[in-house]
């Protein structure tokens, strides 16, 4: 039976249970990612246009969309909006993608909704046009709940690119986010930091505001000219913004426009997506959604995003990160050197086969002292252990293709000392599984404060 073939048999049941659902929609995963917006269109349409019924944030980029997402996300509930968010894929709980506040959608709403998407569905098909992806569906599904909600505002994060990526039907956005733009995706998006960036900024709508973090050089020229062509007022989130930066393992500190804010994000690169985050928050204020600074301060301070720098044990520290493109990879690093000078660091890493392996391998390994390989599960894209532990081997010759997470995990404690770090990182498909076995490992250990060398 061809993935298609199931998709088609599933979509005869007229009421579901989750698991039905749920089967159907992980039967759409065989049908892959198809760019462009008639699908999505029709989808939409036939589900009652749900997008013209609300107001958008999208984001776009290639590394901080989910962090930025997070701020916004948590400042404006903190300033008692009802905020909608969508953002894929799905790494810790398989209902994640889509939430209200810090709720995500229940079993009851998923079921129904995608109910609904199989009724569009039949009659998309029934047309003779070809079933919708996982993504326009999940995309569709998002949009159904936030307008049945009655949501405001709605974050909407783009999952690949942005001109030809399914959320981008959105018309006329509230305002128009890019992060940090850089070389990932070249199959689809282009082999240039240009191409990639026009891409990217394909989210610029016209007379639509826009905020941009401060990019490389001709990102920048290109986010730039897009706007002026299409008179969107542009306003640069440089992270010079952030002042009295402080640093440690419990939390940042630092101060934007004269306002005292802290943040539980760990990693360096998050005042750089914090001050996106403010300044997006600036725009939104002068469209009419004011936030005051005391819910501006708590909603930055209360803002979580899991396995992005993410310490879940210490004594030995194990964190979290879902580096996966050289970029990301640098970032982190940065991070690692700022903390771990003279720290023992045991890495494991697991990569899919379609990015950019090689240089990933050899920016993480140099801060390494032994590098633990893992094939990420259940994934026809992974990279097998071995073939990543060869790429590993030029840049550190202490490495080991492990044969599961588990034993990568537990390999790592038996080498790791109570002052010694674990690091956990490349692809998110595998974090999940990484992280249960550190928490259920003997040796996770309790709470403890990290200080920071500016303290």
């Amino acid at each position: 039976m061809t993935e298609t073939t199931s998709v088609i048999e599933l979509m005869n049941n007229e009421i579901m249970t989750y698991e039905e659902a749920r089967a159907y929609f992980d039967a759409m995963k065989g049908l892959g990612s198809v760019p462009g917006l008639d699908s999505i269109r029709r989808l939409l349409h036939a589900l009652g246009d749900p997008q013209q019924d609300l107001s958008v944030i999208h984001i776009a980029g290639t590394n901080g969309k989910g962090s930025t997402a997070a701020y916004i996300a948590s400042v404006l509930k903190a300033g008692g909006y009802r905020v909608g968010r969508f953002h894929s894929p799905a790494v810790f709980h398989e209902l994640e993608t889509i939430r209200i506040g810090e709720k995500n959608i229940s079993k009851s709403d998923f079921t129904k909704g995608m109910e609904e998407i199989r009724k569009a569905c039949v009659t998309i098909t029934g047309c003779n046009y070809a079933h919708p992806t996982v993504f326009e569906a999940e995309t569709a599904l998002a949009l159904w709940y936030f307008r049945k909600e009655n949501c405001d505002p709605v974050i909407l994060e783009v999952g690949m690119g942005g001109r030809l990526d399914a959320t981008n039907v959105i018309e006329k956005p509230l305002v128009s986010v890019l992060t940090s733009i850089s070389m990932d995706h070249m199959a689809f998006l282009g082999d240039t930091l240009a191409q990639i960036a026009a891409e990217k900024a394909g989210v610029i709508k016209k007379s639509c505001p826009v905020v941009s973090t401060l990019q490389q050089e001709d990102a920048m020229q290109v986010i730039t000219d897009t706007c002026m062509a299409r008179s969107a007022a542009l306003y640069l989130a440089d992270p010079a913004l952030a002042t009295s930066v402080k640093r440690n393992l419990t939390k940042q500190k630092f101060v934007y426009k004269g306002m005292k804010l802290e943040t539980m994000l760990l990693g360096n690169y998050e005042i750089e997506n914090a001050v996106t985050a403010l300044l997006t928050i600036d725009v939104l204020k002068t469209l009419g959604y004011p936030v005051s600074d005391a819910r501006m301060q708590k909603g930055i301070r209360d803002a979580v995003w899991p396995g992005r720098f993410e310490v879940i044990g210490r004594k030995p520290l194990f964190i979290l990160d879902g580096a996966h493109n050289p970029d990301a990879a640098a970032k982190l690093l940065e991070t690692l050197n700022f903390h771990f000078t003279n720290k023992k660091i045991i890495t494991i890493i697991g990569m899919l086969k379609d990015k950019e392996c090689e240089k990933v391998a050899e920016i993480l390994s140099g801060a390494s002292s032994h590098v633990v390989t893992v094939t990420p599960p259940h994934n026809p894209r992974a990279l097998p252990a071995y073939e990543l532990a060869l790429l590993v081997r030029p840049h550190q010759s202490m490495v080991t293709a492990a044969d599961s997470i588990q034993e990568a995990v537990e390999l790592s404690y038996l080498m790791a000392g109570k002052d010694d770090v674990i690091l956990a990182c490349g692809s998110l498909s595998y974090l999940k599984e990484a992280k249960g076995w550190a928490q259920a490992h003997d040796r996770f250990g309790s709470d403890t404060h990290g200080r920071s060398r500016e303290d």
